[in-house]
């Protein structure tokens, strides 16, 4: 079976997801950076400036998603609210033994993975309370120094279905799969897929904190290849009109796939 790599060689038109006239949230695909680094040099195409084509106006940032993350990310239209929305992200990263209940539910972001063996399935989402040392750019962060602390870092999460496949791989007889809604309390560099790793279930795909064994089983069963975890949706209080907002984005065509030939039944 032929695998196909995440790769944007025509310019992608990205589907937005929300719009007003304050912000926009768009459908990020897999293997689409945000905006230009340094890790960028052989890149092309940039959400911001598919947005910024797109809509025909500039767009700021106000949250980022890895390259490999797929899914809602939101943009300000203009610099005054980008800083309302940069300091509620902001604000969202810090220890959530500092924020009080309505604090830590104005702003939810919602992510789904798929990981490797069977989470135990449970009637309430889990917490995962693991603390994480900051993860560095060797280029870009190469003059801050690498003795900080640990940082406090909180995720929830919830067992959503399982299924196995009756193929061996490696010492095992059969291969296993967990989808897992999270939701994130803290904002560290890679904490979900750091955070499921530490279980010793880390997300298909995952070519950094992975499995060696099930990431290229993954690849030749379904004909792909990427990271196994979309940022599912994203709610927030409007910063000009105080409302709540809910921006949700659909499974993309790989992930219904995936659900068809493991049995589930899986809505955004």
């Amino acid at each position: 079976m032929r695998i196909e790599e995440p790769c944007l060689p025509e310019k992608p038109i990205l589907t937005i997801l929300y719009q007003d006239d304050y912000l926009v949230a768009v459908d990020k695909p897999a293997g689409l950076f945000v905006h230009r680094s340094f890790m960028d040099k052989d890149e092309i195409y940039f959400a911001l400036q598919l947005v910024r084509d797109q809509i025909g106006q500039y767009v700021y940032p106000v949250h980022r998603l890895d390259r490999p993350t797929s899914g809602v990310l939101l943009f300000a239209l203009t610099k005054e609210v980008a800083q309302k929305l940069n300091e509620a992200f902001a604000k969202k990263s810090d220890s959530f033994d500092e924020l009080g209940e309505s604090e830590a539910t104005q702003l939810t972001k919602t992510y789904y993975a798929l990981v490797r063996g069977h989470l135990p399935i449970t009637a309430q989402r889990e917490l995962i309370d693991y603390p994480l040392k900051e993860k560095l750019d060797k280029l870009g962060d190469k003059n801050v120094s690498r003795d900080k602390a640990p940082q406090s870092a909180q995720t929830y999460y919830r067992v959503m279905k399982q299924a196995s496949l009756p193929i061996a791989v490696g010492k095992f007889t059969s291969v296993r799969y967990s989808l897992v809604k999270l939701n994130p309390i803290t904002g560290r560099r890679h904490q979900i897929r750091r955070h499921l790793a530490h279980l010793r279930h880390p997300i298909i795909g995952d070519i950094n904190y992975g499995d060696n064994k099930q990431n290229p089983f993954f690849g030749q069963h379904f004909g792909f290849k990427r990271l196994m975890l979309i940022a599912q949706s994203l709610s927030f209080i409007h910063p000009v009109t105080e409302q709540l907002i809910t921006v949700t984005a659909d499974f993309d065509q790989q992930w219904q796939q995936v659900f068809k030939r493991l049995g589930w039944q899986v809505e955004a």
